[in-house]
């Protein structure tokens, strides 16, 4: 499983696969797929480019955007939105695949078609929360894979809306800030990495405030 397919499982309701905070879905899942790229030491941030390391991975998807990235050196959001474009359909698509979303089409007045996404096998999804329950509720340490959905969520708005909700508070709101910008502790990472996650973090909540001014 890729970061970016468990975000999008945390962000899908799981009766109609409606996604939180969709206004800023192009950064997040953009987002993900640059943090994969980054944990596995193929892209970095220098000069607040992000450029490419090493080759192309096998994965389609972070394959793709990998080769966004290696195009031309950009900034953090025009990468983002660059990756992010377009992703959100190819995300879900994997998740069908997999079997942990079904798709599920009907018309309605014999006219309009309707497409639901509900939730399918939610066992991944369940482990996922408890991680991100142990790391933000009882404080226990961020694996990288946590610490960077736990930055995209909260960078987003899109952490508060997880349902069921975590027991917020504000020691929870406290930890994920420190992993939005980069405070990953003992999830024993490079700090170019940790230093590229919160770029992307910063970048991301930048767009949150773009979008939630706008719509307002």
């Amino acid at each position: 499983m890729l970061i970016a397919e468990d975000l999008a499982l945390l962000l899908m309701d799981d009766e109609s696969g409606t996604p939180a905070a969709a206004g800023t879905l192009h950064y997040t899942t953009g987002g993900a797929v640059l943090v994969e790229l980054a944990l596995a030491g193929l892209v970095e941030v220098r000069d607040k480019k992000v450029l490419p390391v090493g080759t192309a991975p096998e994965d389609p998807l972070l394959r793709l955007g990998y080769e966004k990235v290696a195009d031309k050196p950009r900034s953090v959001d025009a990468t983002l939105l660059r990756i992010g474009s377009g992703l959100w359909q190819r995300v879900v698509d994997r998740l069908v695949d997999k079997g942990f979303v079904r798709r599920e089409e009907k018309r309605v007045l014999g006219l309009f078609r309707t497409t639901r996404l509900p939730a399918e096998d939610v066992r991944h999804e369940e482990e996922v929360r408890q991680r991100i329950r142990a790391v933000l509720v009882d404080g226990e340490d961020a694996d990288p894979r946590t610490a960077a959905l736990v930055a995209l969520l909260s960078a987003s708005g899109a952490l508060p809306l997880l349902r069921p909700p975590l027991a917020w508070s504000g020691e929870v709101h406290r930890r994920a800030k420190d992993l939005e910008r980069g405070n990953w502790g003992a999830a024993a990472v490079g700090t170019a990495v940790a230093r590229t996650a919160a770029a992307i973090a910063a970048s991301t909540a930048a767009a949150t405030v773009v979008v939630v001014t706008a719509v307002t």
